[in-house]
C-alpha cells in the first residue's frame, strides 16, 4: 500500500473514531432513556389499576409478568416479545374471564388510524402463552398486550396519534370493566423522540458503485444475466435483490439514477452504471455481510467488464474499502451499545 494509501486510510479512521466518539454519546442518553423506560413499573401512579382479576396469577405465572424488558432484541421468531416499553405504547389489561379477541372489534376497525403498525397479544387460557391476536379466534384469552410501535423509518409517533390510540384502548377497557394499565403519553412521546434520534444516527446504507468504461452501457439483459448467476432476482422494487433464508433482503443491485428495471423492458434498458447497496441496520454482522458485499461487487465487475467506484466515481483502493468497513463496523457498535441487534426482529420493525 502506497504513502498516500495509508495517508487517506488514517485520515478516515480519524473520521470514523470522531464519528464513533460522538454516537457513543448520544447512545449513552439513549441507554439512560431506556433504562428509565424498563424500570418503569406497575405502581406508577400514572398507571391506572384496579384490583386484580378473578382469576389469580401463581408464582411464575406470565400473567404476572407479562414480557421481560430487559432487552430490546427479543427471542428469534418470539413475535410477542417483540413488544417492549422501550420501543412501544404497550397497554395491558388483565381479564376477570377468558374471552376472544372479537371484544377488541374497534380496535381491528381502526388499526390503521395511528400512523405505526399495532401489535396486539394475547395470554392463551389454555396454553399460557403469549402468541399474536387473530381477530376472528375463536381462542380465549385471560390477558391482552396491544402495542404501538413508537418509531419507524417515516420518524416517531405523533403525541395526536398515541393519544388517540390511549384513549380507544382505554374505552374498550371501560366498556370490558377490566383492569388496565395506560402509560403516560408524555413519557412515551419523550422515549419515541429519543429512539428517533438514535435510529437517525444508525441508519446507514452503503453502496458500490459498479461503471461501465467510456461510452459504453450496460443492457439490462446483461444485468440481469451477471446478477441471476449470482443468485439475484428481479423484484417488484425494479432492482435486483439477494435474499436470506427469511426472505429479507441482504444486498440489492439497482440502476445507479434510480431508473427501475423490468422484465419486459429489459433487452430495451440501458445504464452507464449500478449500484450495489447493503442496508446496515437491516442484515445480521454488518461486517461480515460487507465483506460477502465486497466480493460480489468484485464478481459483478469482472462479468459486466465494470469499474468499482465511490459515488464520485473514483475507483475505490484498498485503503477506500478499509475505510468504509470501520464506518460499518462503527455503526453495527453503537446499534449493539443501544441494545438492538443488527437485523434482528426488533431492527427490522425500527428501520422499516
Amino acid at each position: 500500500m502506497s504513502e498516500f494509501q495509508l495517508s487517506l486510510l488514517a485520515i478516515g479512521l480519524v473520521v470514523v473514531v470522531g464519528v464513533y466518539l460522538y454516537g457513543f454519546w448520544q447512545q449513552w442518553r439513549f441507554r439512560r432513556s431506556l433504562g428509565d423506560a424498563f424500570r418503569q413499573s406497575s405502581s406508577d401512579p400514572a398507571i391506572q389499576a384496579v384490583p386484580a382479576a378473578a382469576q389469580p396469577a401463581a408464582a411464575g405465572d406470565p400473567l404476572e409478568e407479562p414480557l421481560s424488558s430487559g432487552s430490546i432484541s427479543p427471542p428469534a421468531g418470539d413475535v410477542c416479545g417483540l413488544l417492549n416499553d422501550a420501543t412501544d405504547y404497550v397497554v395491558t389489561m388483565l381479564l376477570k374471564t377468558p374471552i376472544t379477541p372479537a371484544v377488541l372489534e374497534t380496535l381491528w376497525q381502526r388499526r390503521f388510524d395511528f400512523g405505526k403498525t399495532v401489535l396486539a397479544c394475547g395470554l392463551n387460557n389454555h396454553s399460557g402463552l403469549w402468541e399474536r391476536l387473530i381477530p376472528e379466534s375463536e381462542q380465549t384469552y385471560r390477558a391482552f398486550r396491544i402495542g404501538l410501535q413508537l418509531v419507524d423509518r417515516t420518524g416517531s409517533v405523533s403525541e395526536m396519534r398515541l393519544t388517540g390510540f390511549r384513549d380507544l384502548l382505554g374505552d374498550i377497557a371501560g366498556q370490558l370493566q377490566v383492569e388496565v394499565k395506560l402509560p403516560p403519553v408524555e413519557e412515551a412521546i419523550k422515549r419515541a423522540q429519543e429512539l428517533d434520534r438514535f435510529c437517525a444516527d444508525v441508519d446507514q446504507m452503503i453502496g458500490i458503485n459498479l461503471l461501465a468504461g467510456g461510452d459504453r452501457k450496460l443492457f439490462g439483459t446483461e444485468v440481469s444475466n451477471a446478477a441471476g448467476r449470482l443468485g439475484m432476482d428481479l423484484q417488484s422494487d425494479g432492482a435486483f435483490h439477494l435474499l436470506e433464508e427469511n426472505g429479507e433482503t441482504l444486498f440489492s443491485l439497482g440502476a445507479s439514477d434510480g431508473s427501475p428495471f423490468q422484465h419486459h423492458t429489459l433487452n430495451q434498458s440501458r445504464v452507464d452504471s449500478l449500484t450495489l447497496l447493503l442496508d446496515i441496520p437491516r442484515v445480521d454482522d454488518p461486517v461480515r455481510r460487507f465483506e460477502q458485499m465486497v466480493a460480489l461487487a468484485q464478481e459483478l465487475a469482472k462479468t459486466l467488464r465494470a469499474s468499482m467506484v465511490d459515488d464520485q466515481r473514483v475507483a475505490l483502493s484498498e485503503g477506500a474499502i478499509a475505510q468504509i468497513r470501520a464506518q460499518v463496523a462503527a455503526t453495527e457498535a453503537l446499534m449493539l451499545a443501544g441494545h438492538i441487534t443488527p437485523g434482528s426482529a426488533q431492527a427490522l420493525r425500527l428501520f422499516s
